[in-house]
This record gives structure tokens, C-alpha cells and sequence, in this order.
């Protein structure tokens, strides 16, 4: 079982809390609002009224032993710099911190954060794809270059065995797993000689550029 902290319970905090409490981790839930407090409570483990900026009741959390803390301050920039200043020095080695913009990001990055989350930015941009990429199941992308997609196998693909494909020569792109519908089954590196079916989903992995020319065989 997993620890993790989430400071700052509005939208997104609360609902980041509860989500990694209904997965089975073990959640710590801080708010300065008492209101806030009590409604994360019966979906976190501990519920804690607490003024996250004051180093010294920060540190009697004990967040340096979470294996995550996720910082969701509202739109004060200073709050969360200030809290994730507080997180690095306390030798929290995983901090993700929410940035209200691109220049709050930078400051977040250099005062500690080692993830920045956008949350309205990320949402918008998985909603395009799968608008623009109607055979695009899901979408994350890993980097400037890479994603991470589940897609629906192109008309071609079907009845050919993942040797026959050869994406990794043909196209750079990887198949890590492999969704069966049909048998509600879900195959991680599936084996050379797996055949595609109507139905399966595919998830792909290589850079956007290479996954495109798969996906507009579609």
C-alpha cells in the first residue's frame, strides 16, 4: 500500500484525494479550510485543518515518508511556491505541484517540484485528440515527442499477426498490450505471434509523428 499526501482540497484536490483512497492508498488530505477538511474526510485516511505555508506544521506530518505529495493550492501563485519550497527541503522526493500558468510551472520546477500538473491544459488537450483522432481511444502524452495511445486496430491489421505487422521496423512504434473485447482480456506485451481481431484495442507507444502514420490508415 501506497502513501500519498494532497494538499489543497478544491476541485481537483478533492477529487485526486478521493481517487487515490478508492484505489486502495493510504491518503492524507490538508486544507486550511475547515469546510474542506470535513468533506474529503470520509474518502481520505486522515483529514488534517492545517496551514500548509507554516514549515514547522508541515513538518510534523511526516510528508518526507509519502511516497507522493500533490500540491493543489488555489490561485495565490505565492502559496504553493512557498509549500513546495517547504516539501524540497524537508526531502519530499516526489512533489507534484499544480501551475496556474506556464511561468508559475518554471518557479514551481525550481523550488522543488518534480512534476507540474495542468489540469485544465491536459483535459483539453485529450479531448482534441480524441475529437481530431476519431479512432483514438485514449491519449497521454509522455513528452514533446512521445505518447502513450490506445487505438483501434486499422481495417489492414486484421487477421495478421503482430510479426506480420512489424510496426517497430515499419513505423518505430511499439505495441505494449493489447485490449480483447471479445474475451474482456487484457494481454501486456503480447507475443510475436498474437493475430489481431475485429474488436481489440491496441496500445501504442513511439513518437506522435510515427503514431499518426498508423492512425491515418484508418
Amino acid at each position: 500500500m501506497k502513501k500519498f499526501a494532497v494538499i489543497g482540497l478544491g476541485k481537483f484536490g478533492f477529487h485526486a484525494a478521493k481517487a487515490l483512497f478508492e484505489d486502495g492508498n493510504e491518503v492524507l488530505a490538508v486544507d486550511v479550510n475547515k469546510n474542506l477538511v470535513q468533506e474529503i474526510d470520509p474518502h481520505a485516511t486522515q483529514a488534517v485543518v492545517l496551514d500548509a505555508t507554516d514549515k514547522e506544521a508541515l513538518q510534523a506530518l511526516g510528508l518526507e515518508h509519502m511516497d507522493g505529495v500533490i500540491v493543489s493550492t488555489g490561485t495565490k501563485i505565492s502559496t504553493s511556491i512557498l509549500i513546495c519550497l517547504h516539501l524540497q527541503e524537508m526531502g519530499v522526493k516526489k512533489i507534484l505541484a499544480k501551475a496556474l500558468d506556464d511561468d508559475h510551472a518554471k518557479i514551481l520546477k525550481k523550488v522543488g517540484a518534480t512534476e507540474i500538473i495542468h489540469p485544465e491544459r491536459d483535459m483539453a488537450l485529450r479531448i482534441s485528440k480524441s475529437l481530431s483522432r476519431p479512432n483514438v481511444i485514449d491519449f497521454i502524452p509522455l513528452s514533446d515527442d512521445f505518447d502513450l495511445v490506445q487505438v483501434e486496430p486499422p481495417r489492414e491489421f486484421i487477421g495478421k499477426s503482430l510479426k506480420d505487422l512489424n510496426l517497430r521496423a515499419k513505423y518505430n512504434v511499439y505495441i505494449i498490450a493489447v485490449k480483447e473485447l471479445s474475451r474482456e482480456n487484457y494481454i501486456l506485451a503480447p507475443a510475436a505471434t498474437f493475430v489481431i481481431k475485429t474488436g481489440d484495442i491496441l496500445t501504442l507507444l513511439g513518437k506522435s509523428q510515427d503514431i499518426n502514420s498508423i492512425r491515418e490508415l484508418a
